[in-house]
Protein backbone atom coordinates (compact mmCIF):
# COMPACT_ATOMS: atom_id res chain seq x y z
CA UNK A 1 0.00 0.00 0.00
CA UNK A 2 0.95 3.34 -0.56
CA UNK A 3 -0.03 7.25 1.04
CA UNK A 4 0.94 10.64 -0.02
CA UNK A 5 1.80 12.55 3.08
CA UNK A 6 1.36 16.02 3.38
CA UNK A 7 3.59 18.21 5.70
CA UNK A 8 2.13 21.41 6.76
CA UNK A 9 5.25 24.02 8.30
CA UNK A 10 3.53 27.27 9.05
CA UNK A 11 3.35 30.33 10.85
CA UNK A 12 0.56 31.05 12.91
CA UNK A 13 -1.16 34.54 14.67
CA UNK A 14 -0.51 34.38 18.70
CA UNK A 15 -4.33 33.81 19.90
CA UNK A 16 -5.94 34.05 16.74
CA UNK A 17 -7.69 30.91 16.14
CA UNK A 18 -10.28 32.67 13.40
CA UNK A 19 -7.31 33.12 11.20
CA UNK A 20 -5.81 29.99 11.86
CA UNK A 21 -8.82 28.16 11.10
CA UNK A 22 -9.04 29.58 7.79
CA UNK A 23 -4.95 28.79 6.97
CA UNK A 24 -5.80 25.74 7.87
CA UNK A 25 -8.82 25.36 5.72
CA UNK A 26 -6.96 26.62 2.75
CA UNK A 27 -3.78 24.43 2.87
CA UNK A 28 -6.60 21.91 3.50
CA UNK A 29 -7.05 22.51 0.14
CA UNK A 30 -4.15 22.58 -1.38
CA UNK A 31 -3.23 19.41 -0.32
CA UNK A 32 -6.97 17.84 -1.55
CA UNK A 33 -5.77 19.01 -4.70
CA UNK A 34 -2.40 17.41 -5.17
CA UNK A 35 -3.72 14.04 -3.95
CA UNK A 36 -3.09 13.63 -0.47
CA UNK A 37 -3.85 10.97 1.99
CA UNK A 38 -2.99 13.10 4.90
CA UNK A 39 -2.08 16.14 6.13
CA UNK A 40 0.12 17.32 9.35
CA UNK A 41 -0.14 20.52 10.90
CA UNK A 42 2.57 21.74 13.85
CA UNK A 43 2.46 21.56 17.48
CA UNK A 44 -0.59 24.36 18.55
CA UNK A 45 -1.10 25.43 15.11
CA UNK A 46 -4.67 26.83 15.78
CA UNK A 47 -3.67 28.68 18.83
CA UNK A 48 -0.19 29.78 18.40
CA UNK A 49 2.28 29.10 20.91
CA UNK A 50 3.04 31.48 23.65
CA UNK A 51 -0.34 31.78 24.94
CA UNK A 52 0.50 32.10 28.40
CA UNK A 53 -3.26 34.12 29.82
CA UNK A 54 -5.08 33.42 26.76
CA UNK A 55 -5.28 29.94 27.12
CA UNK A 56 -8.50 29.13 28.28
CA UNK A 57 -9.74 31.79 25.73
CA UNK A 58 -8.64 29.72 22.62
CA UNK A 59 -9.24 26.29 24.46
CA UNK A 60 -11.44 24.25 22.17
CA UNK A 61 -12.97 20.76 22.52
CA UNK A 62 -12.80 17.78 18.83
CA UNK A 63 -16.73 17.18 18.10
CA UNK A 64 -18.64 18.47 15.60
CA UNK A 65 -20.59 21.15 17.11
CA UNK A 66 -17.62 22.92 17.78
CA UNK A 67 -17.26 26.00 16.07
CA UNK A 68 -13.60 25.07 14.74
CA UNK A 69 -13.73 21.83 14.55
CA UNK A 70 -16.70 21.25 12.49
CA UNK A 71 -15.00 22.64 8.99
CA UNK A 72 -12.26 20.51 10.24
CA UNK A 73 -14.09 17.39 10.59
CA UNK A 74 -15.65 17.75 7.67
CA UNK A 75 -12.74 18.59 5.49
CA UNK A 76 -11.35 15.31 6.82
CA UNK A 77 -14.11 13.41 4.67
CA UNK A 78 -12.01 13.36 2.03
CA UNK A 79 -8.46 13.96 3.55
CA UNK A 80 -6.90 12.82 7.40
CA UNK A 81 -5.86 15.25 9.36
CA UNK A 82 -3.71 15.71 12.30
CA UNK A 83 -4.09 19.85 14.00
CA UNK A 84 -2.70 21.18 17.15
CA UNK A 85 -5.02 22.86 19.87
CA UNK A 86 -5.55 23.55 23.19
CA UNK A 87 -7.95 21.15 24.59
CA UNK A 88 -10.53 21.84 27.24
CA UNK A 89 -11.62 19.02 29.60
CA UNK A 90 -14.92 18.77 31.33
CA UNK A 91 -13.98 19.80 34.55
CA UNK A 92 -11.63 23.22 32.90
CA UNK A 93 -8.71 21.78 32.49
CA UNK A 94 -6.78 23.04 29.34
CA UNK A 95 -4.26 20.87 27.83
CA UNK A 96 -1.67 21.04 25.14
CA UNK A 97 -3.52 18.40 22.39
CA UNK A 98 -3.50 17.08 19.05
CA UNK A 99 -5.93 15.46 17.20
CA UNK A 100 -6.35 13.23 14.62
CA UNK A 101 -9.06 13.42 12.27
CA UNK A 102 -10.55 11.34 9.76
CA UNK A 103 -13.48 10.29 7.85
CA UNK A 104 -15.65 13.25 9.64
CA UNK A 105 -14.74 12.09 13.30
CA UNK A 106 -12.05 12.45 15.54
CA UNK A 107 -9.95 8.91 16.05
CA UNK A 108 -7.59 9.90 18.77
CA UNK A 109 -7.24 13.00 21.02
CA UNK A 110 -3.59 12.82 22.47
CA UNK A 111 -2.54 15.37 25.37
CA UNK A 112 1.49 16.31 25.38
CA UNK A 113 2.83 14.20 28.28
CA UNK A 114 6.09 16.71 29.26
CA UNK A 115 5.36 19.91 30.02
CA UNK A 116 8.58 21.80 29.70
CA UNK A 117 9.96 24.03 32.19
CA UNK A 118 12.99 25.04 31.67
CA UNK A 119 14.88 28.14 29.89
CA UNK A 120 12.30 29.92 27.80
CA UNK A 121 9.22 27.37 28.31
CA UNK A 122 6.64 27.65 31.25
CA UNK A 123 4.24 25.10 30.19
CA UNK A 124 3.20 23.88 33.17
CA UNK A 125 2.53 26.92 34.93
CA UNK A 126 -0.79 27.47 32.05
CA UNK A 127 -1.65 23.99 30.98
CA UNK A 128 -1.99 20.25 32.64
CA UNK A 129 -0.14 17.33 31.68
CA UNK A 130 -1.67 14.28 29.93
CA UNK A 131 -1.62 11.04 31.45
CA UNK A 132 -1.56 8.18 28.54
CA UNK A 133 -0.26 7.45 25.49
CA UNK A 134 -1.58 4.87 23.09
CA UNK A 135 -1.29 3.68 19.52
CA UNK A 136 -4.48 3.81 17.57
CA UNK A 137 -5.61 2.41 14.41
CA UNK A 138 -6.18 4.35 11.15
CA UNK A 139 -6.82 3.12 7.49
CA UNK A 140 -2.94 3.09 6.81
CA UNK A 141 -2.19 1.48 9.76
CA UNK A 142 -1.34 1.79 13.56
CA UNK A 143 -0.02 5.28 14.61
CA UNK A 144 1.42 6.41 17.15
CA UNK A 145 1.06 10.58 17.69
CA UNK A 146 3.28 12.57 19.81
CA UNK A 147 4.17 16.06 20.77
CA UNK A 148 7.58 18.06 20.69
CA UNK A 149 9.12 17.77 24.27
CA UNK A 150 6.91 13.93 24.65
CA UNK A 151 9.79 12.42 21.85
CA UNK A 152 13.01 13.48 23.46
CA UNK A 153 11.86 11.00 26.08
CA UNK A 154 12.60 7.87 24.75
CA UNK A 155 9.66 6.18 26.87
CA UNK A 156 7.15 7.56 25.17
CA UNK A 157 7.53 6.33 21.04
CA UNK A 158 8.65 2.83 22.48
CA UNK A 159 5.54 2.31 25.17
CA UNK A 160 3.87 3.27 20.98
CA UNK A 161 5.96 0.96 19.34
CA UNK A 162 4.84 -1.55 22.16
CA UNK A 163 1.59 -0.46 21.56
CA UNK A 164 1.79 -1.55 17.82
CA UNK A 165 2.37 1.59 16.30
CA UNK A 166 4.23 1.13 12.73
CA UNK A 167 3.92 4.82 12.00
CA UNK A 168 4.61 8.10 14.10
CA UNK A 169 3.76 11.41 13.97
CA UNK A 170 5.52 13.92 15.55
CA UNK A 171 4.79 17.56 16.06
CA UNK A 172 6.33 20.78 17.50
CA UNK A 173 6.04 24.37 18.13
CA UNK A 174 9.86 24.32 19.23
CA UNK A 175 12.10 27.48 19.22
CA UNK A 176 15.17 27.18 17.43
CA UNK A 177 18.07 27.43 19.42
CA UNK A 178 21.98 27.09 18.98
CA UNK A 179 23.24 28.86 15.78
CA UNK A 180 25.81 26.80 12.85
CA UNK A 181 27.17 27.47 9.74
CA UNK A 182 24.11 25.88 7.63
CA UNK A 183 20.37 27.48 7.59
CA UNK A 184 19.62 24.50 10.15
CA UNK A 185 19.38 25.55 13.65
CA UNK A 186 21.22 23.43 16.17
CA UNK A 187 18.18 22.65 18.31
CA UNK A 188 16.70 21.40 14.55
CA UNK A 189 19.64 19.13 14.34
CA UNK A 190 19.08 17.62 17.10
CA UNK A 191 15.39 16.79 16.45
CA UNK A 192 16.27 15.33 12.91
CA UNK A 193 19.12 13.10 15.11
CA UNK A 194 16.55 11.48 16.84
CA UNK A 195 13.54 11.27 13.88
CA UNK A 196 16.29 9.11 11.83
CA UNK A 197 16.83 7.06 15.28
CA UNK A 198 13.96 6.45 16.02
CA UNK A 199 12.97 5.49 12.40
CA UNK A 200 15.95 2.76 12.43
CA UNK A 201 15.58 1.90 15.95
CA UNK A 202 11.59 0.97 15.87
CA UNK A 203 11.80 -0.06 11.72
CA UNK A 204 8.97 2.40 11.27
CA UNK A 205 8.13 5.47 9.21
CA UNK A 206 8.37 8.94 11.38
CA UNK A 207 7.42 11.91 10.14
CA UNK A 208 8.10 15.64 11.92
CA UNK A 209 6.65 18.98 11.49
CA UNK A 210 7.74 22.09 13.31
CA UNK A 211 6.15 25.59 12.52
CA UNK A 212 7.71 28.49 11.38
CA UNK A 213 8.26 32.56 11.65
CA UNK A 214 8.65 34.62 15.02
CA UNK A 215 6.34 34.59 18.09
CA UNK A 216 7.09 37.01 20.98
CA UNK A 217 10.60 37.40 20.18
CA UNK A 218 10.64 33.54 19.75
CA UNK A 219 12.22 32.27 15.98
CA UNK A 220 10.60 28.50 14.79
CA UNK A 221 12.46 27.29 12.00
CA UNK A 222 10.63 24.50 10.10
CA UNK A 223 12.51 21.65 9.15
CA UNK A 224 9.68 19.23 8.37
CA UNK A 225 10.98 15.87 7.61
CA UNK A 226 9.93 12.17 6.58
CA UNK A 227 12.22 9.30 7.53
CA UNK A 228 11.23 5.82 6.58
CA UNK A 229 11.94 1.90 8.54
CA UNK A 230 15.44 2.00 7.21
CA UNK A 231 16.17 5.82 8.94
CA UNK A 232 16.70 6.96 5.09
CA UNK A 233 15.36 10.40 4.72
CA UNK A 234 12.59 10.78 2.39
CA UNK A 235 11.42 14.29 2.65
CA UNK A 236 13.00 17.33 3.95
CA UNK A 237 11.08 20.75 4.33
CA UNK A 238 13.08 24.33 3.92
CA UNK A 239 14.10 25.82 7.03
CA UNK A 240 12.51 29.44 8.30
CA UNK A 241 10.34 29.58 5.93
CA UNK A 242 6.39 28.11 4.94
CA UNK A 243 5.87 25.02 3.22
CA UNK A 244 3.76 22.43 2.44
CA UNK A 245 6.19 19.18 1.76
CA UNK A 246 5.11 16.25 0.28
CA UNK A 247 6.18 12.42 0.34
CA UNK A 248 4.97 9.20 -1.11
CA UNK A 249 5.56 6.23 1.60
CA UNK A 250 5.52 2.53 0.36
CA UNK A 251 3.88 1.53 3.22
CA UNK A 252 5.30 -2.09 2.32
CA UNK A 253 8.70 -0.85 3.49
CA UNK A 254 8.14 -2.16 6.74
CA UNK A 255 7.74 -5.58 5.80
CA UNK A 256 11.12 -5.38 4.00
CA UNK A 257 12.74 -3.98 6.62
CA UNK A 258 11.68 -6.14 9.80
CA UNK A 259 12.95 -9.19 7.71
CA UNK A 260 16.66 -7.88 7.39
CA UNK A 261 15.96 -6.42 10.56
CA UNK A 262 13.55 -8.53 13.02
CA UNK A 263 14.12 -6.18 16.52
CA UNK A 264 10.53 -6.53 16.79
CA UNK A 265 10.02 -9.98 16.97
CA UNK A 266 12.82 -10.68 19.53
CA UNK A 267 11.67 -7.36 21.86
CA UNK A 268 11.48 -8.45 25.09
CA UNK A 269 8.77 -6.20 26.72
CA UNK A 270 7.02 -8.54 29.37
CA UNK A 271 11.42 -8.69 30.53
CA UNK A 272 11.44 -5.05 30.48
CA UNK A 273 8.70 -4.77 32.57
CA UNK A 274 9.81 -6.83 35.58
CA UNK A 275 13.36 -4.73 34.96
CA UNK A 276 12.34 -1.38 34.91
CA UNK A 277 10.02 -2.64 38.36
CA UNK A 278 13.25 -3.83 39.84
CA UNK A 279 14.72 -0.58 38.79
CA UNK A 280 12.80 1.84 40.63
CA UNK A 281 11.73 -0.21 43.65
CA UNK A 282 15.51 -0.40 44.34
CA UNK A 283 15.38 3.40 43.92
CA UNK A 284 12.63 3.66 46.20
CA UNK A 285 14.67 1.48 49.18
CA UNK A 286 17.53 3.89 48.70
CA UNK A 287 19.56 1.47 46.07
CA UNK A 288 19.57 0.23 42.41
CA UNK A 289 18.83 -3.05 40.63
CA UNK A 290 22.17 -5.62 41.64
CA UNK A 291 21.56 -8.30 39.44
Amino acid sequence: MKMKIAIAQISTRLGDVSANLEKHLDIIRQAKEQGADLLVFPELSLTGYYLQDLVPMVAHKPVANDPVFGPLLEASRVIDLVVGFVEEDARSRFYISAAYLSGGETRHVHRKLYLPTYGLYDEARFYAAGESVCAFDTRFGRVGLLICEDFWHMSSPYLLWQDGADFFIFISSSAGRGLTDKPQLESARWVDNLCSCYASLFTSFVVHTNRVGFEDGLNYSGGACVYDPNGDLKAQGPYHEEALVFAELDLAQIRRTRARLPELRDERGEWVHKQLGSILAGKENGHGCDE
